[in-house]
């Protein structure tokens, strides 16, 4: 109930900055697993890089299905307790912690089963090939750890604490940040591993991740009574849960196939676009997630008051959001023009001369040229963001899915084979402009129908 009146009567600014700070911390500091691993993998050969780049879309799909599942427990949980009804909210966490587990068993599946048939469709040269599917057999055929980790972070925010989870994703990045020369490069006890070992380190921070979340799950908070040894499926419950979260593995999904369509357009030009491709999804990472820690602290906010009929809040948090997220973006923007070949420096074997010419010739246009997409990306964001919580999801999936697959691909692949490799990069603020203006067609349409009316008439919208 406290929480439910401080969304409802608080000082919008200071309420959804105080709610998206740890948000945000968390999901920079996931952001590290990937980027780690390139830096170092770029500095054993371009040949690794390009093979963990192939394998980048296999890793998304892992975050997608897991945060996505993840999202709908949160959810379901969150409501249950409201509801006073607390065994069905530990149903849902046991559940979610089998949702966990069986989507590791599938990507068990898939990565030691079927990742040679997606590495080999992209026709790479073949000691990328050879190299991707050594990294993919581990860094997915292994994501059961990260899988029940999200998961447990979830399970945790759920119940409000987000310091736990915080934890998780430190403790695994340092590990990894630890782990990765050794086992790459083989110092101190490891042989050298190559890519192998990137993908190892990786997993090993996951695996102490998911330790710290099992303690916070089964051991320290006191909410939630999980107990695995009395669970029992229950079909309603499953589909409750992903009633909420399918809508978000889809949404995160398109970001895998949009990767995976990239580098096939890539990859007829040069290995190295491929290469600045991944990098830049390291890098934007850092520009993104803080949008996206805005994006999990609007979304109660805004909800909440939308159910509450208050008008003047509900477009106050969106406003103010909106604000942030431009002023993110533009530091953001600023940035990658500025520095574009400083932080392509950071993926390159410094004492390989033509590697790096290879890499600033074609990296430092295509960082300049994408980076003028993310003042449109922080309006769509934001967009989505309000349309999910007005449960106005199918608005969110259709934006989504216009900015990073129906529009992107096929604008790729014209302005490649029209002017080449530099007007490829085109695409992402094309997309980005076109999402704005259908973002807004249905934003307008929403107000236009209800949202103008928001707390007119009490009596019947009550």
């Amino acid at each position: 109930m406290e929480e439910q009146n401080k969304m409802g009567t608080a000082r919008m600014g200071p309420l959804i900055f105080s709610m998206a700070l740890p948000a945000m911390i968390s999901m920079i500091i996931n952001a590290l697993y990937n980027i780690v691993d390139s830096i170092f993998v770029a500095q054993y050969s371009q040949s690794a890089l390009a093979a963990v780049s192939l394998v980048f879309p296999l890793q998304t799909l892992v975050v997608a299905i897991g945060v996505g599942t993840g999202v709908g427990v949160n959810s379901l949980i969150a409501r249950r307790l409201g509801e006073k009804r607390r065994l069905h909210a530990n149903s849902a966490a046991e559940h979610g912690i089998a949702l966990s587990v069986i989507g590791g068993i599938v990507f068990l599946v898939l990565g030691f089963g079927l990742s040679g048939v997606f590495v080999r469709a992209f026709g790479a040269a073949e000691d990328v090939t050879v190299q991707a599917i050594q990294y993919s057999h581990i860094a997915v055929g292994l994501s059961i750890f990260v899988m029940i980790s999200m998961m447990c972070e979830k399970l945790q925010q759920s119940t409000g604490n987000m310091i736990i989870p915080m934890c998780q994703g430190l403790t695994g990045a340092i590990i990894n940040i630890i782990l990765d020369p050794l086992m790459i490069f083989g110092i101190g006890p490891f042989p050298e591993m190559g890519v192998r070992g990137a993908a190892l380190a990786t997993v090993t921070g996951q695996i102490f991740g998911m330790l710290i979340g099992l303690w916070g799950v089964f051991v320290h908070q006191k909410v939630l009574q999980v107990n695995m040894r009395e669970f029992k499926w229950r079909l309603q419950t499953v589909k409750d849960i992903y009633r909420v979260g399918l809508p978000g593995i889809v949404m995160q999904s398109v970001v895998s196939v949009m990767t995976a369509g990239m580098n096939a357009i890539l990859i007829g030009f040069s290995q190295t676009a491929v290469n600045v491709l991944a990098v830049y999804f390291k890098l934007q990472t850092f520009v993104f997630m803080p949008v996206f820690g805005l994006n999990q602290s609007a979304l109660p906010v805004m909800g909440y008051n939308y159910g509450a009929r208050n008008k003047k809040r509900l477009f106050g948090a969106y406003k103010i959001t909106l604000t942030a997220a431009v002023v993110i973006m533009f530091i953001g923007l600023i940035l990658f023009q500025l520095f574009a070949e400083q932080m392509l420096m950071m993926f390159v074997d410094r004492t390989d001369a033509a590697a790096i010419d290879d890499m600033l010739s074609v990296g430092v246009p295509a960082l300049k040229t994408i980076s003028l997409s993310f003042l449109g990306a922080a309006f769509g964001i934001i967009n989505s963001t309000l349309f999910q919580a007005t449960a106005r999801g199918m608005n969110s999936l259709i934006v989504s899915v216009c900015r990073q697959l129906v529009i992107i691909l096929p604008a790729a692949w014209l302005l490649g084979q029209w002017k080449g490799l530099d007007a490829v990069w085109y695409s992402f603020p094309i997309a980005e402009i076109a999402a704005f203006f259908i973002s807004y067609v249905l934003l307008w349409r929403e107000y236009s129908t209800e949202l103008r009316y928001l707390g007119a008439e009490k009596e019947k919208n009550v």
